[in-house]
């Protein structure tokens, strides 16, 4: 069975020293993998352990308090907590419960003003009052993360280490969620928390508790990617497999939560900008595109239009009836 490589970036994140053979690593497993772990990340462990507390501390909170930041109230910002078997992954309820943030934007904002979907301040519970400070933290803290992956893959694709933000990131779309999985220990009937699927933007940087539950299809069959001390998990999301003609992969993973205890997760999406269209880079030598089908039939290279466009979208159908109440 293959094994997810692991690839220390510390180059890329202080801007010192030789960044090509941690390019040359980052091209060659997204090539291969669609997936890999990177250490020398940066991230401090104290903020990671402020931020596990200050979620395990929201999330044995009662009902009616995560309620009170609920998504259904949040308007079109979609942030804010969602229930249990509340998120849907191709039409199935995930087995989880879950709050969303993103960047931090004041009424001031023009993306606010002019409503633009998933904009907006934030929904904080004030019966957890250290969970803000930790979430703006961690957003800042792998924010800078993501430019810095983002110049090595540009690197490994040839291309200048500024490319992606000078076309599409240097605005970009930073989106955050906090996941709660209860233990399939026990149940007659294991199910997924969440379901095979792909993610949407450009790259997905994972935090995880030690728990584990995280697997990953390959062409050897699907493999666990459990949690790495010191690490975080990075994935491709479908517009870099698009970008790419199918020379990075954009790779299929799945969640169950095998452990006796409740596991927690906190992916982190660095996407395009809201209003960039995403195009094929010109890369100036051949990358055919992946040959493995699609677990739902759809073809990213076909994609058209804006990332928003894209984005809303597909968002629509994790949250049908937000949707439909929040419509532009």
């Amino acid at each position: 069975m293959e094994e997810i490589p692991v690839i220390d970036v510390t180059a890329l994140v202080t801007g010192g020293g030789d960044t090509t053979p941690v390019a040359e690593a980052l091209d060659r497993a997204c090539r291969e993998h669609g997936f890999f772990y990177v250490s020398g990340h940066g991230v401090s462990a104290d903020l990671q352990a402020r931020l596990h507390r200050e979620a395990r501390a929201f999330f044995a909170l009662p009902e009616a308090s995560k309620a009170a930041v609920s998504m259904a109230s949040g308007g079109r910002a979609w942030r804010g907590w969602f229930p249990f078997e509340g998120e849907l992954t191709s039409g199935t309820p995930d087995r989880k419960e879950g709050i969303y943030f993103g960047a931090e934007l004041g009424p001031e904002d023009p993306r606010v003003q002019a409503g633009t979907p998933l904009h907006g301040p934030n929904r904080f519970p004030p019966d957890v009052p250290n969970l803000r400070g930790a979430v703006l933290d961690y957003l800042h803290a792998l924010t800078a993360l993501g430019h810095a992956l983002m110049r090595g893959l540009a690197l490994g694709l040839g291309l200048s280490a500024p490319w992606f933000d000078d076309h599409l990131t240097a605005d970009p779309l930073t989106l955050f969620r906090i996941f709660r999985y209860p233990p399939e220990v026990g149940r007659p009937h294991p199910r997924w928390g969440v379901a095979e699927h792909t993610d949407y933007g450009l790259l997905t940087i994972l935090g995880q508790d030690t728990g584990g539950g995280l697997q990953v299809h390959t062409p050897d069959g699907w493999i666990d990617a459990n949690p790495l001390p010191d690490t975080f998990v990075c994935n491709l999301g479908d517009m870099l497999e698009r970008m790419t003609s199918g020379r990075y992969r954009s790779t299929p993973h799945r969640v169950r939560n095998t452990g006796p205890s409740d596991r927690l997760s906190f992916p982190f999406f660095f996407d395009p900008s809201w209003n960039a269209e995403v195009l094929p880079i010109p890369l100036g030598h051949e990358t055919p595109r992946q040959a493995r089908a699609r677990w739902d039939g759809e073809d990213v290279h076909a994609i058209t239009g804006t990332y928003g466009e894209y984005l809303w979208a597909k968002v629509g159908r994790v949250f049908p009836d937000l949707r439909a109440d929040t419509a532009p």
